[in-house]
């Protein structure tokens, strides 16, 4: 299985802004030496050496996350990101496409989705939700979009209902879900195949009651190899927004701990932290892992155009 990282903010797209490219450059200026500049050469061995969060950045789309296995297609949340998927991917001729729940974040970007608008690409859309087929119109209806986005948009969809907890194969992934603590729901997903085991697991709100003792969603969740997990807020924060929906880094630690996940990644960044900030939490929850004698986890930050092979 191949894991790629399209969109991996949460709640609002966040475009990186004039002043945070200036942070950058500024940055950057402030570590190069003179050696640094003598020549092509050396100008871009400076460059590269630079700190990820001044030489890149997490990214500004919302979540949208693709797993391919073979020929099979997964897209998982269609928000912003899935704009710059359908940019860089040749349509296959089936796509399945998992919502965790639909708030605004998660479906915005379907309406932008090139392959949306391919007749010969069909759509095979799975969620919880009674009434997914009209949560997922609305958001192209009069006056939201123009008409003629409706009338064009995925003419060849099927939505299916699926239940939590209950197990379902698609070309010999096993799948499995688990509702999750978030205003109005949200569900994690588990993929396995060829003994590997990957959760997307965006929206939550951690509390410590669930890693305490506890089963339910062992299905989902057990000695998988990678998780990919909502870590919106610092500690500070979340006990600031207590259900908002979200959780902080040190929680998601925890809970990957309890069920012996080896490799997070932390996800469904805040709108107002900027890439500096996102390197500090990462470096905390490193350093948090390491004082809870954990240090055997391997943590990373979600970014844009990452990939993860299983």
């Amino acid at each position: 299985m191949q894991i790629y990282f399209w969109g991996v903010r949460g709640s609002v797209p966040t475009p990186l802004s004039p002043q945070q490219v200036q942070s950058k450059i500024m940055a950057a200026i402030q570590r190069a030496k003179p050696e640094d500049l003598v020549n092509a050469e050396t100008r871009a061995k400076f460059v590269s050496s630079l700190p990820s969060w001044i030489f890149g950045t997490a990214g500004g789309n919302t979540a949208c996350v693709e797993l391919v296995n073979n020929d099979t297609h997964i897209i998982l949340d269609a928000g912003t990101g899935l704009r710059a998927m359908g940019k860089a991917r040749t349509c296959p001729s089936n796509y399945h496409l998992f919502f965790s729940h639909f708030h605004w974040d998660h479906i915005q970007g379907f309406p932008f989705f090139d392959h949306a608008y391919n007749p010969k690409c069909h759509f095979e859309v799975y969620s919880h939700f009674d009434d997914a087929d009209e949560y997922f119109w609305d958001q192209v209806a009069e006056p939201y979009s123009p008409p003629t986005v409706g009338k064009t948009l995925a003419r060849d969809i099927h939505f299916t209902r699926i239940y939590e907890d209950e197990e379902f194969n698609i070309d010999g992934i096993k799948i499995n879900s688990h509702k999750m603590r978030h205003p109005g729901d949200s569900y994690a997903f588990s993929f396995e195949n060829n003994g590997k085991k990957f959760v997307y697991a965006t929206d939550v709100e951690l509390k410590s009651t669930d890693y305490q003792g506890k089963n339910e969603g062992e299905a989902v969740f057990k000695n998988a190899d990678v998780i990919i997990i909502d870590s919106q807020y610092t500690v500070e924060e979340v006990y600031r927004k207590e259900n908002w929906g979200h959780s902080s880094f040190c929680y998601a630690i925890d809970f990957a701990v309890y069920w012996n996940i080896k490799k997070v990644y932390l996800f469904h960044h805040e709108p107002v932290y900027d890439d500096k900030k996102l390197n500090s939490i990462l470096e905390a929850a490193r350093w948090y892992a390491q004082y809870i004698n954990h240090s055997d986890i391997e943590i990373f930050l979600a970014k844009e155009s990452q990939e993860i092979d299983l």
